[in-house]
């Protein structure tokens, strides 16, 4: 018997311990039947299944915006690391979809959207801060060639995991991973409005992770990029070159609208 996709074990998995299983059963289920199967590999595939996972996306299999109807859509997350077999009938219908600046996300199909609080709502000298972090850092992985002087790609880990949103351990997840056109890496944290100098602290833990867990002997660099900086933060930076910080500006033109008849 030829042996299954990792993403087949899962399946099974959950199947035959009753329809419903926390990532650990999963794997010791596996472990059981089947040997020299990586422990991370399972863990992605899981979150590659759930339909209803935030992070899903990131992966190779669900690259592309879709309705959740494939043979990768079998798992619904109900949260605590445990899982149970997606009923659509039951969980809704879900959606990889692609906003408007041109990252994915998941939603439940007609369903509204929940509304996300900024920190702050203000329109000031023609500025506008982004609607969410998502959609700057979604921008900024669209347009890393901003950043002049580096040629810049998105990260992708042996288990083709990408560098948006990338899981560092409990530290937490970077906002952004990408790699030179020399291999070092850059890590980004985004902040929505003012990069206060507690931020640095944050990009430093990132970066000694990235260092430690990734890296490999390569150089780890930080980019902090917020709407503005505060002057503390400025004076924190002076003794490293090894973080950057960058403020952006969007402006808006209201138009006339012409109506012809």
């Amino acid at each position: 018997m030829d042996r299954p996709f990792i993403w087949q074990m899962v399946k099974e998995a959950v199947e035959n311990l009753g329809g419903k299983a926390t990532y650990s059963e999963i794997k010791n289920y596996i472990h059981n039947k089947w040997e020299n199967v990586n422990e991370r590999t399972i863990n992605a595939q899981i979150i590659v299944m759930s339909v209803n996972q935030p992070s899903r996306y990131h992966y190779p299999e669900n690259k592309k915006p879709r309705i959740s109807n494939t043979q990768y859509d079998v798992l619904y997350s109900i949260g605590r690391g445990e899982v149970v077999l997606y009923k659509p009938e039951e969980h809704g219908i879900w959606e990889i979809y692609e906003n408007e600046f041109g990252g994915l996300g998941i939603r439940q199909v007609n369903n509204e959207e929940a509304i996300d609080e900024i920190e702050d709502d203000i329109v000031e000298n023609s500025n506008f801060l982004f609607p969410i972090e998502a959609n700057l850092r979604d921008f900024l992985i669209k347009n890393l060639d901003t950043f002049k002087g580096s040629k810049l790609k998105l990260f992708e880990d042996e288990n083709g995991r990408d560098g948006k949103e990338y899981p560092a351990g409990s530290v937490g997840n970077i906002d952004i991973l990408t790699n030179d056109e020399n291999g070092d890496f850059v890590v980004f944290e985004l902040k929505l409005s003012k990069g206060a100098d507690r931020a640095i602290g944050q990009l430093l833990r990132y970066m000694g992770w990235v260092k430690i867990n990734l890296a490999k002997g390569k150089k780890v660099k930080g980019v902090l990029v917020a709407n503005k900086m505060d002057e503390k933060i400025k004076y924190a930076i002076l003794s490293t070159t090894d973080i950057s910080l960058f403020e952006y500006e969007m402006k808006f033109e209201l138009k006339k609208s012409e109506f012809k008849y």
